[in-house]
């Protein structure tokens, strides 16, 4: 199977995605919101910090789940999906996120631009190459 077997359309791929991450993201699951990425892939968020790789994207969303953003809620909506190329997918979402307490309490926004690839080496999902998120001022 290549990738264009395994394409949809555009929209049904970034819709899986990011049904995938905001799952994960709503039940504090940084191990399923990192699998959600590529084993290389980079990831930017809304404070402008570079993680490379899904076990260091996973990693850093368990100690946001766990402290900062505990007990949030995150709701993406998909704007806009483009597919590139064969297998390639552009995503762009609008992200909001509830968060009940702390330093971050509050409803906020941002935009987040996604690459994302078709299933490669026997994986069994699309994941996303890139991401950069960017904070929307309240």
């Amino acid at each position: 199977m290549n990738a264009t077997d395994l394409m949809t359309d555009p929209t049904t791929v970034a819709l899986e995605v990011l049904e995938r991450l905001e799952s994960a993201w709503n039940n504090a699951d940084g191990e399923a919101f990192g699998r959600a990425y590529a084993p290389d892939a980079s990831f930017v968020n809304i404070r402008g910090e570079h993680i490379v790789g899904s076990a260091a994207i996973g990693a850093g969303h368990t100690g946001i789940f766990t402290t900062i953003y505990a007990g949030s809620v995150n709701r993406m909506e998909l704007v806009r999906a483009t597919q590139l190329s064969d297998g390639v997918v552009l995503a762009v979402s609008l992200n909001t996120l509830d968060c009940p307490t702390g330093p971050l309490a509050g409803r906020h926004q941002a935009m987040s631009t996604s690459v994302i690839t078709a299933p490669v080496d026997g994986e069994a999902s699309w994941r996303i190459v890139s991401s950069h998120n960017t904070l929307l001022a309240s």
